[in-house]
Order: structure tokens, then C-alpha cells, then sequence
């Protein structure tokens, strides 16, 4: 497998809005691109050839607001960008890495996305993410 980059680290908040403003006032960074996916609001803000991921759930059912009332606003998971995502889960089960999605799936800016068990990764939730030919 062949990680290129941390693609973003993302970070389950009460308000976007609030949170951004944070960001920009403080470290000077930009927005880029507001998405909404499922029942999840998410904001990238790049920092170098990284994002931020700014998450923030839409009701009660969404996951992030669940994470949020379990554990509070934080860290939610790191997203490493792989070249090849099928080859990276096969490479992964080989290894006998618990994954919890077993095929990718569509997730911010149309990336291929997959999440890998936190059991398998010293409790730290890490997505994969192919993402699409002529993305910037």
C-alpha cells in the first residue's frame, strides 16, 4: 500500500460556523469548501498539501453528534490518501486488519473513502481515501 499524504485530520465540532471562525481569526486559514454528506455537515480548510475536516453532525441519529455526546468535541480521525484503495483493503485483510468498511464508499469532495477499525489502530480511527483523478 501506498500512503501519499495525511489527506486531513478531522475534528467532530458543536458548530461549524463557530468553529471555522475560530480558525480563520486565529491561524489565518481559509475555507475551502463547505459538503454535506448523510447526516454530517463538513467543512475542509487546507493547511499546506493537508485539510482540517471540520465535522458537525445534523441530528440526533447523525454520528458525529453521537461521538460528540460520548466523548465531546475533538479529534475524530486522521485520513490518509492511498493511490490504489482496492488494493489497500486487500493488502490490509491480508494482514488480518480488522476494517469496518470492507468496499469503499463515495465521501468528501467524491473521494473513494474507507474506515479501518480503531480496535486495529491503537484506538485511533483512520480513514482511507482515493481520491478523484484530477482532484486539486
Amino acid at each position: 500500500m501506498k500512503i501519499k499524504r495525511v489527506e486531513h485530520i478531522a475534528i467532530a465540532v458543536d458548530s461549524l460556523g463557530q468553529s471555522i471562525d475560530l480558525l480563520r481569526n486565529t491561524f489565518g486559514l481559509h475555507l475551502e469548501y463547505e459538503e454535506q454528506i448523510g447526516q454530517t455537515r463538513l467543512a475542509m480548510l487546507p493547511v499546506g498539501e493537508t485539510y482540517i475536516e471540520l465535522l458537525e453532525g445534523q441530528g440526533p441519529e447523525s454520528g458525529v453528534t453521537q461521538w460528540i455526546g460520548e466523548k465531546g468535541p475533538g479529534l475524530f480521525h486522521i485520513c490518509f490518501e492511498v493511490e490504489d484503495i482496492e488494493g489497500a483493503l486487500a493488502e490490509l485483510k491480508q494482514k488480518g486488519v480488522k476494517l469496518r468498511d470492507e468496499t469503499p464508499r463515495i465521501g468528501h469532495g467524491g473521494a473513494r473513502i474507507a474506515f479501518i477499525d480503531p480496535a486495529a489502530t491503537g484506538n485511533v480511527l483512520i480513514e482511507l481515501a482515493e481520491l478523484p483523478a484530477g482532484h486539486a
